[in-house]
């Protein structure tokens, strides 16, 4: 027996850990997710203020999901749930889903099942029951028919929220940056994030090798002192835009490698069309939605440009928005539609220009709405069909434009504070819904919230609280994962918050949060080796920069030809006699009585002539010479009596 447990274990060495019989029982799946549930569910708002929390999904209804999602293996003679109540006046429905419709005059059951906060379910209303009035498009499955009772309006609202199948049930967070992350990236897959900060720095995240820990495997500084501002992928996903506060973009590869950086303009020339490239910070640039090559950047100068990727010397067109008067204003943000065939900038005076891509065509917008918002436009998005627009600025409201008819907003909604310049718009998969992200302000204790808005009827149906003191900025709703990405942060802290739901998403995050870090073995230890620079030595070592050497010159007085300092205070002979003392000279000099402390009180005319006399009766020097020859002075005198008085 012990032969065959050898021959056993040897040739389960040759196999991966999850084949065969496993050793160790892994942890299921709802314990982890329940560790990463929303302690805050989403609130659904209608035009009052009042808000209800959405049920959560228990551990049984996932089955029910499951058996929605292939309905071909499901057993059509097998019972989910108690049967109806009357089940021989119904001859078309033979199985019975979910829990039974209460009867008309109970309607305290609904109740005590919402407030023990267990819900089996949700399931399928019986088609008879099914309203005729709402929309053909379900989203999600709806709840069960509330009760008639005196609380309709709270039922009112939870039926508002539950016809979207919006995942925010669980939730993680991507960290690692120390200020508001301002940029957000998926690729089309769904398997790389990447995102940018006021920290100046980008962080590439993998789902499929990260782990629980959650952790970025690899750190970039696109441009030293710049904030990143928009990151953008290809349409193949092998590369990716990086734009910053600085005039130049840069293209780097799928794992971070950088590719290129395109040229900056020369800032003396006025003229911008003569520039072959941005001269001041860029706002916003976005790769093209078809073609791998094309890309397009806005920037504070004033300017879009169009870049080809193989070419960065120049660029391949440069627009200039249509201004009420000679100047520059900046353009702060700029989006492609769908297919690639317009361009829409957001420019600095509030007003919103698109521009058709045709031959031949210039810089003259195709369509102008001037006075759009009454601040900067931080944020536009174009929806697949090409007929809506939206906007998002700094003066708090969202507004929804019909291409067919720019002259006046569809929708205008208002309250939606917004303080970056980076906060986007975005649509779920389907697009019935869009969604943005508000920011705190000073006295309001809502904190960073995620609104949903319906498109059809133009209405907030959502209300996700992310963060109840950081603001969120950058939101995404990617289609293939059905997970919702939000960006918030502040001066402190940032990072990337994951919305998803374990019955609705796939991927993504479900992938990296069941994964445990793996445990350490005497493989992995490593020993820290002692490593002797034969550079540090004083022969070996390198010679410091000229910017150091020069440095240090002119700290040195004597090497820099450094003239004294000018005097503080008396002094004679130069600088004799500053100090106290601190020479022999002049310790001599005021031992002997030459050097006086007063001598500065004293008039000089009278300290001269005080030697007068002197000077007459004893010449030491020049006067013997000339005692002789030296005429008497004759002084005049006056014969006015004023004078003599």
């Amino acid at each position: 027996m012990e032969d065959e447990a050898e021959i056993y274990d040897g040739t389960r060495a040759q196999f991966p850990l999850t084949f065969g019989k496993q050793s160790k029982s892994q942890t299921p799946l709802e314990l982890i997710h329940n560790t990463t549930r929303r302690t805050t569910t989403p609130t659904s708002s209608s035009a009052a203020d009042n808000s209800t929390d959405f049920p959560s999904l228990s551990s049984s209804s996932k089955q029910w999901i499951h058996s929605l999602r292939s309905p071909k293996t499901a057993n059509p003679n097998v019972t989910i749930g108690p049967p109806l109540p009357d089940s021989n006046s119904r001859d078309d429905a033979d199985v019975a889903v979910g829990p039974p419709r209460p009867p008309p005059g109970v309607g305290n059951q609904a109740e005590d099942d919402d407030d023990a906060g267990v819900m089996v379910g949700p399931p399928r209303p019986p088609p008879a029951y099914a309203d005729d009035d709402e929309d053909s498009v379900m989203i999600g499955p709806p709840r069960p028919p509330p009760a008639r009772d005196s609380d309709s309006e709270d039922n009112e609202e939870q039926e508002m929220g539950s016809r979207y199948r919006i995942p925010t049930s669980n939730e993680i967070v991507l960290k690692g940056h120390t200020k508001i992350v301002s940029a957000l990236a998926v690729d089309h897959s769904g398997s790389r994030v990447l995102t940018g900060s006021y920290d100046y720095t980008l962080r590439m995240f993998d789902f499929q090798g990260m782990n629980s820990r959650l952790q970025s495997f690899r750190q970039l500084e696109p441009f030293e002192g710049h904030q990143v501002r928009n990151i953008s992928w290809s349409p193949t996903a092998d590369k990716f835009l990086c734009v910053t506060g600085s005039a130049q973009a840069k293209i780097y590869d799928r794992d971070g490698l950088t590719l290129g950086e395109f040229i900056k303009g020369d800032m003396y020339i006025r003229d911008l069309k003569n520039t072959k490239g941005h001269i001041t910070g860029l706002t916003c640039g976005e790769w093209h939605p078809k073609t791998k090559e094309t890309i397009l950047t806005s920037s504070e100068d004033g300017s879009l440009r169009i870049w080809d990727v193989n070419d960065f010397k120049s660029q391949k067109q440069v627009i200039k928005p249509k201004l009420a008067r000679p100047g520059r204003i900046p353009v702060t943000t700029c989006a492609w539609d769908c297919e690639g065939k317009s361009i829409a900038g957001g420019i600095g005076d509030g007003s919103i220009q698109l521009w058709n891509l045709k031959p031949g065509w210039g810089s003259r917008p195709d369509v102008h709405l001037e006075k759009a918002h009454s601040d900067d436009i931080t944020g536009l998005k174009f929806s697949s069909d090409g007929r809506i627009l939206l906007s998002r600025s700094f003066d708090g409201s969202l507004k929804v434009w019909d291409l067919r008819k720019m002259k006046d907003a569809l929708q205008a909604f208002e309250d939606l504070p917004n303080n970056y310049a980076q906060t986007n718009i975005g649509f779920s998969p389907d697009e019935q819904l869009f969604l943005t992200g508000t920011s705190v302000e000073r006295e309001s204790t809502t904190g960073g919230l995620l609104c949903f808005f319906d498109r059809t009827k133009l209405e907030l149906v959502s209300r996700v609280g992310i963060s109840p003191t950081c603001s969120v900025v950058q939101c995404l709703w990617h289609p293939k994962l059905n997970q919702i990405f939000a960006t918030s942060g502040d001066r402190s802290q940032g990072g990337t918050h994951v919305l998803y739901d374990p019955t609705l998403s796939e991927r993504g995050a479900l992938v990296c949060v069941a994964r445990a870090p793996r445990k350490k073995s005497l493989d992995d230890f490593e020993v820290q080796p002692v490593i002797h620079n034969p550079h540090a030595l004083p022969l070996f070592r390198d010679q410091p920069s000229r910017k150091r050497q020069r440095e240090k010159i002119l700290k040195d007085p004597l090497k820099s030809h450094k003239p004294e300092l000018p005097m503080t205070g008396p002094g004679h002979g130069g600088r004799v006699g500053v100090s106290k003392g601190s020479l022999l000279t002049q310790y001599l000099l005021k031992q002997g009585g030459m050097i006086k402390e007063t001598w500065m009180e004293e008039d000089p005319r009278e300290a001269i002539l005080k030697y007068a006399d002197v000077a007459v009766k004893d010449p030491k020097y020049i006067a013997p010479a000339y005692q002789q020859t030296q005429p008497e002075p004759v002084f005049a005198k006056s014969d006015s009596e004023d004078e003599d008085k």
